[in-house]
């Protein structure tokens, strides 16, 4: 082993040395109309950005220029400058200043902007404008067309796909490097959607044959965007101008060219499916979290009492809570049962998770989050390259499938609000910010397909959100619930006593074996990772009723909590929604688009406009329950309570009809921050209650609304205002500065600090520079205030009342804050997603019960001073004293990207480097990665 190590780390080096030198039925598809027949009815009213910048990929000798000289390949880096200056220009913004911030995205290229022209086939052109470098792709045949679309994405993500397609399969470390990073990351993603190669094929299998003449149309798509990645990938490959991540991973010798880039299978797409659905299109799951947290509640305060007092906590339907659908159209599903059967509470103290990870040799042993090195030496002038990859491929906290990202946002006006009196739209996917970014910018027109917009890299055959020829669409992850947990008694085949770790269960009457899906990884250092070499097992049991994640005993009894999802075994079968969002044929209006959006399998708020009409539909597959069964707790693993004409083989089963998910033509306004959609829809998940970011949108758009004359430049500011403002500040702020306010503050310091946040308050409560580039915002003193008061003032005002066992049992279903330099909650720190997990409706609702103001749907007692005011105020002055000792260097630490108390860069956005090349930090803004804003004048 000794020996072939040293032959691995002479070809590393050595290569480093030649751097110098190298649902229903779909329907049937229509009569397909050619490229040479589109049209665009935007005339130029159509904007769109993606950072950092259309060109993902980077040579070897790329990478270094970067790291040395902080050069960047062309068009890698150039949509980041007006993409951040969006938040220190909205305020003047116009109509005409729009494309100051957003690239015209008309179709097709202007003579005078047509860049690099390629033509990987005689029937396919892909064309790069100057200014941006998108692919537009252009074919004459559907197979043509699709293979070009393969061909762009190896063009601009090819290290991402593969990437990715190895996350998907619990396979990254053996890819990328044994980094602790690497680890947790697999580790995280793969329980999610653990299945074999078979799993995979059968998926595909599924999609072509279960869904008519556009099934089959939509694997011969993939299969024809396969083809053109194995192309590019193999011509790269060939000319010596792939990725230069994979010489540093140890994949391609620089000198000899040895080595492959393993070619991409349809199956790889089914896995890249699962990675995006997993982290943005999936809902509800944690029902063991919940009940941890049920039982503490009812252990504090007996099992009725105890039970009213989550209830109020768990908010599942809230009547003060921002609604997508606010005109009181109510759509019944997932709702608490007057009297729930079949509900499986765990013995208390008894719960234990599944173990995954066994067998771990090397590197794999070591604890801590750290890991021992065997650094690969490069040439002294090739050190910069050293190491890459140490801290992962992915930075620590890019991702946490286990928990729900509540992401992107959407604002649309009717055209009898606007100034046009056509709809106005602004949206797009908050996905976080990543180099190369997740999303990839194209424009796709051949055969039945006519779209631009952006679609995630490596399941790109079609626009997944974008426009089309008339007409624009986007979405939100919407999060309802969509994964249950069941409770299955152990059982021992020998009909020995079943114990914790037994793994046989019982099904329908039978005690039948689990089934084991393993997956074991290896590594060795490279010169982007020098994590020493290394190895383990994962270890996942799939039984009929989903993926085993706990163990635990109900009544003394072993059994096993299983997470059963609806889209398990399913992970790409949206793609008919998406194939029918880019057929002309397909969607022509609002109703057609609920139609075609009805065929998306995963959770998702959808937002459309034309020049009449906008319209919403939410997406997923429901699964029809018994309505005795409370889905928001595990469930006893019984026929009763199984999803209604569930099917364990191919995981399918009764769902709810499109008629049943909240939709809607034409209301006033929309607006979606991952909120809740419409009156007993019922949130899968706890925070969605009267202060939630969603009504940074609600209030700006109303007003403009009611005011009238909208237009792309006002909306667009409404949203750029909400993106900068602390949610905290805005809403519940106001509360907490009037229960100051009851007596006079007399305390010199308080007294400042109570002017502070109110004049901030006063100000709009943001967190904006004074100028652009100043890097310090207009009330630092505020900002930092509130960031540090805020985990302070929850846990005196809650922790006292429901005591240390309960506090921290509701802590772990809900975090109490998700501050933009917070660096807790799914998104950890600089990524500009902000606002969406946090305590502040339990605040709000607390403060105003104290101050005694009418709260519709109150928490089931007042904590603050115990609901008495002048004991509440008490309670805030000492947190808030508290806070005022902090200095900026507790409240804003540092980390790898930020001197301790730099303010404005704790905030700040970092595009997360996914390969070699590194980005310039931007200003906070809590806004899409992708965003459209968009104004139809006219219709076919």
């Amino acid at each position: 082993m000794r020996r072939r190590t040293g032959r691995l780390r002479a070809a590393a080096v050595a290569a480093l040395c030649a751097l110098g030198a190298t649902l229903v039925a779909p329907p049937p598809i229509a009569a397909a109309t050619t490229a040479d027949e589109t049209h665009d009815y935007c005339q130029g009213q159509c904007g769109d950005i993606l950072p950092p910048g259309a060109t993902g990929n980077a040579t070897l000798v790329e990478i270094l220029g970067n790291k040395m000289f902080g050069t960047h390949p062309e068009h890698s880096t150039d949509q980041l400058g007006p993409y951040a200056a969006l938040a220190g220009g909205y305020q003047s913004l116009t109509d005409d200043t729009l494309t100051h911030f957003f690239n015209d995205a008309s179709f097709g290229v202007p003579a005078d902007q047509v860049g690099k022209v390629t033509t990987p086939r005689d029937d396919v052109t892909i064309t790069r404008d100057k200014k941006t470098g998108v692919p537009h792709i252009k074919g004459t045949t559907r197979y043509g067309t699709e293979y070009g679309a393969g061909y762009a994405a190896g063009q601009d993500r090819l290290w991402l796909m593969d990437l990715f397609r190895h996350i998907g399969r619990g396979e990254l470390t053996s890819f990328a490097g044994g980094a602790p990073a690497n680890q947790g990351l697999e580790q995280e993603f793969w329980p999610q959607a653990p299945y074999t190669e078979k799993d995979l094929q059968d998926q595909v299998d599924y999609i072509r044959d279960h869904n008519g003449e556009r099934g089959k149309q939509a694997m011969a798509d993939a299969q024809a965007y396969v083809d053109g990645i194995n192309a590019y990938r193999e011509q790269s490959k060939n000319g010596r101008y792939f990725p230069g991540e994979y010489v540093l991973t140890g994949h391609i010798d620089a000198i000899t060219n040895a080595g492959e880039i393993q070619p991409f299978k349809l199956t790889d797409l089914i896995a890249l499916a699962s990675v995006v659905g997993g982290l943005f299109g999936n809902g509800g799951g944690g029902e063991v979290t919940n009940a941890l947290s049920l039982l503490a509640a009812q252990q504090k305060y007996g099992v009725k009492k105890g039970t009213e007092v989550w209830e109020s906590f768990r908010e599942r339907n809230d009547p003060e809570a921002a609604k997508t659908l606010h005109d009181g159209q109510s759509f019944p599903y997932a709702v608490k049962p007057d009297k729930a059967q079949g509900t499986a509470l765990p013995d208390r103290g008894s719960v234990t998770p599944e173990p995954l990870v066994f067998d771990r040799a090397g590197a794999a042993t070591a604890k801590g989050g750290t890991a021992p090195q065997d650094p690969v030496k490069a040439p002294k002038k090739y050190r910069k390259l050293e190491g890459l990859f140490k801290d992962g491929v992915l930075p620590k906290g890019s991702f946490n499938p286990t928990q729900h990202r509540g992401m992107s946002n959407a604002l649309l006006v009717s055209g009898k609000h606007t100034e046009s009196g056509h709809p106005v739209a602004v949206f797009g996917p908050q996905t976080g910010y990543f180099a190369p970014q997740l999303l990839m910018l194209q424009e796709i027109q051949g055969p039945g397909i006519s779209a631009r917009g952006a679609s995630f890299a490596g399941v790109g055959m079609y626009i997944q959100l974008g426009r089309g020829q008339d007409y624009a669409w986007s979405a939100t992850s919407a999060g309802q619930d969509i994964t249950d947990t069941y409770a299955v008694d152990l059982c021992n085949q020998d009909g020995s006593p079943a114990t914790k770790d037994s793994t046989s269960y019982r099904y329908h009457g039978a005690c039948v074996p689990m089934e084991k899906l393993e997956r074991t990884n290896s590594w060795k250092p490279t010169v982007a990772d020098p994590t020493a070499a290394g190895s383990y097992r994962m270890q996942v049991f799939r039984t009929k009723y989903g993926t085993v994640t706990h163990r635990a005993t109900i009544g003394g009894k072993p059994v096993a909590y299983t997470a059963q999802r609806s889209t398990y075994r399913h992970e790409a079968d949206s793609i008919i929604g998406f194939q029918m969002f880019n057929d002309p044929s397909a969607v022509h209006d609002a109703r057609s688009f609920q139609q075609a959006a009805a065929h998306i399998g995963y959770a998702f708020n959808w937002f459309y406009a034309d020049s009449r009409d906008i319209a919403y539909f939410n997406s997923g597959l429901n699964p029809v329950r018994n309505p005795d069964v409370d889905p928001s707790l595990p469930v006893r693993a019984d026929d009763a309570y199984e999803w209604r004409g569930h099917d364990p083989a191919t995981n399918t089963s009764d769902y709810t009809p499109p008629a049943q998910h909240p939709q809607s033509v034409d209301q006033d306004y929309y607006i979606s921050w991952n909120n809740k959609q419409a009156k007993d829809y019922d949130s899968a998940g706890f925070g969605n209650g009267p202060v939630h970011r969603a009504n940074l949108l609600d209030d700006r758009v109303r007003a403009l609304t009611q005011e009238g004359g909208v237009t792309r430049a006002s909306l667009t500011r409404a949203m750029s205002e909400a993106a900068v403002t602390d949610l905290r500040g805005e809403d519940v702020l106001p509360e907490l500065l009037r229960v100051l306010g009851s007596k006079p503050v007399t305390d010199p310091a308080l007294k400042t600090a109570v002017q502070q946040l109110a004049a901030w308050r006063k100000d709009g409560a943001q967190r904006r520079e004074t100028s652009p580039g100043s890097h310090t915002y207009t009330h630092p003193d505020a900002v930092r205030l509130m960031d540090a008061w805020w985990p302070l003032m929850i846990e005196g005002v809650f922790k006292p009342g429901l005591g240390d066992d309960l506090y921290g049992a509701l802590t772990s279903d809900l975090a109490i804050d998700e501050s933009p330099s917070a660096g807790h909650g799914p998104t950890g720190a600089h990524a500009g997603s902000a606002f969406q997990y946090g305590w502040w409706s339990y605040a709000d609702k607390d403060l105003r019960s104290v101050l005694g103001d009418t709260v519709k749907g109150p928490l089931a007692q007042r904590y603050c001073g115990g609901g008495d005011l002048s004991a509440c105020r008490d309670t805030l002055l000492t947190t808030l004293r508290q806070a005022t000792a902090r200095t900026a260097e507790q409240v804003y630490p540092g980390d790898a990207s930020c001197k301790a108390g730099d303010q404005w860069c704790a905030d700040a956005i970092v595009q997360r480097a996914v390969g070699g090349l590194t980005h310039d930090t931007i200003s906070w803004q809590n806004r899409p990665t992708y965003q459209q804003v968009v104004e139809f004048p006219a219709h076919r």
